[in-house]
């Protein structure tokens, strides 16, 4: 397996160690995210297609937060048609901005501005300045501590990657 850069081979070996996997194939040019789709809670990956590799942590993020019993059922129909799929957006953003520093990689790498309808480098600046969103979600998940104030290991530290 060729990876277009280190970022990207540190994020996929990541999301596997999770427990999350990943494949490589062709796919449909139709996704919404050029080169990723999730299939049956299942990231796939088209590297001639893929542009922007970051992407890869968010889409990780939508599986991550889904309760596992529910992961299996996660494909580019259903994400949104979820009951909770607006708080599952922001958990997946948070989430991937968490990845990104626990991996030391610029926040950059997944929030970049030709993302989330090209405001990932405003949900970077706010993220970097500590004005988060998504973060009570993932709190109420058990997947992180609520604030600097309860714990020393708060947002953007984990404390599960993924939901029971």
């Amino acid at each position: 397996m060729s990876y277009p850069n280190k970022a990207f081979e540190a994020s996929v070996q990541f999301i596997k160690s999770l427990g999350i996997n990943v494949h490589f194939k062709t796919l449909d040019p139709a996704q919404i995210l050029p080169g990723i789709s999730i299939e049956q809670g299942s990231i796939f990956i088209d590297e001639k297609q893929l542009l922007f590799p970051g992407d890869v942590l968010h889409e990780a993020g939508h599986i991550a937060v889904v309760p596992l019993a529910e992961r299996h059922t996660l494909n580019k129909e259903t994400i949104g048609k979820r009951t909770d799929a607006p708080a599952e957006e922001m958990m997946a953003i948070a989430w991937s901005y968490a990845a990104c520093i626990h991996l030391q990689l610029p926040p950059e790498f997944v929030l970049h501005n030709d993302g989330y309808k090209g405001g990932g480098s405003l949900i970077c600046e706010n993220f970097k300045n500590g004005q988060y969103f998504g973060v009570p979600m993932l709190q109420y998940r058990g997947m992180c501590y609520a604030s600097p104030n309860e714990v020393h290991d708060a947002y953007p530290v984990m404390i599960n990657w993924t939901a029971p």
